[in-house]
């Protein structure tokens, strides 16, 4: 029995489409994962910097108002224009030599206070809140009679600092052990 063979381009066209999948298989199968991890773990990075940094804006207001603020943009302002932040940023710490500037460089290697408040990911913003707590004490004299109600309004003693994108976050409205504490650490 003889038997007639395919023409020789079906067996080219057959070839030709194992070395697209093949190419296909290797580009899904190695190189996009690699990129996906890269791209996270700058994700994750650049957005603990930003939350670090903005960290240090809050002491740093803190030190100079007495409370914490749960505005991003005045905080933002706060670093780019107040004279006390320059003053610390330039501040020189003769113990152990250096620049004693609380804030770190951003992947890109400069400091850009206007990026603080983005996330690298998703390009939200960061939620920053502050507690706020009423205290409401009563004065009587000494017959029982009520003399007045003081009522006092605290706010700012904590903050609490979230990254949408799931990378961390900062603070603890709830307790002082957490105050200025990042999850990462």
């Amino acid at each position: 029995m003889i038997s007639k063979s395919d023409p020789w381009y079906i067996h080219a066209g057959l070839y030709l489409v194992i070395a697209i999948l093949t190419v296909l298989l290797v580009k899904v199968a190695i190189i996009d994962p690699h990129d996906y991890v890269e791209t996270e773990k700058y994700n994750k990075t650049e957005s603990r910097l930003r939350m670090t940094n903005l960290k240090e804006a809050q002491i740093l207001w803190d030190r100079k108002n007495g409370n914490y603020t749960g505005n991003l943009d005045a905080l933002i302002e706060f670093i780019k224009s107040d004279p006390y932040v320059d003053s610390v940023v330039n501040a020189f710490d003769s113990l152990i030599m250096k620049l004693a500037n609380p804030f770190k460089p951003l992947s890109s290697g400069e400091f850009v206070p206007d990026s603080l408040k983005w996330t690298p990911k998703s390009h939200s913003v960061y939620i920053l809140q502050i507690d706020t707590a009423v205290v409401i004490d009563t004065v009587i004299n000494r017959r029982g009679k009520v003399t007045r109600v003081d009522t006092t309004i605290t706010f700012g003693t904590r903050y609490y600092l979230e990254d949408l994108d799931g990378y961390g976050t900062i603070g603890s409205l709830d307790t002082d052990a957490l105050k200025n504490t990042a999850s990462w650490e």
